[in-house]
């Protein structure tokens, strides 16, 4: 994580700062800096942090050139290193694809499970609403339970 430089340096000897960055202070106003940044603390971590990044500016700035090829050489590194990684994910393509197939059958197996668990329990329930099966006159059935356990016994002891 980069670090953040939230230094502030007073705002009077702001301009004084960036002319001693820039080589161009010469005189009473270098002595004036140079008093004021002994006795603040802010305007001389500020100093010092600007001329910390000036001179890895300038060490920048001295590097030579890469050359024409540098772009080509750095891209074709990141293209080989994003084929690596590619590879590596492939390994378990086979296996992803073997399991959605798994996926895809057990999930139609059950839609057929329970469809026929359905069509089965439908026809179980016209059985069991047609009252002729159990009584012996349909038109009336019985009042109370009593009179339901009299006709079951009557009718071959329930078989």
């Amino acid at each position: 994580m980069e670090p953040v430089h939230n230094i502030a340096a007073c705002p009077e000897f702001e301009a004084l700062l960036e002319d001693q960055l820039a080589g161009e202070l010469s005189g009473a106003d270098a002595e004036k800096l140079a008093k004021h940044v002994e006795g603040c603390a802010a305007c001389g971590d500020a100093l010092e942090e600007a001329t910390a990044g000036t001179r890895l500016l300038q060490l920048a700035e001295a590097a030579p050139d890469p050359g024409p090829g540098f772009s080509r050489v750095v891209m074709a590194r990141i293209r080989a290193e994003s084929d690596r990684r590619s590879e590596e994910k492939s390994l378990w393509l086979p296996l992803i694809s073997v399991a959605w197939r798994f996926a895809a059958s057990a999930t139609l197996a059950l839609l057929v499970l329970v469809t026929f668990d359905a069509s089965r329990h439908s026809q179980a329930r016209t059985r069991v609403a047609q009252s002729h099966d159990l009584f012996a006159d349909p038109t009336s059935p019985p009042a109370s339970r009593d009179e339901v356990l009299r006709m079951v016994v009557e009718t071959n002891h329930g078989n």
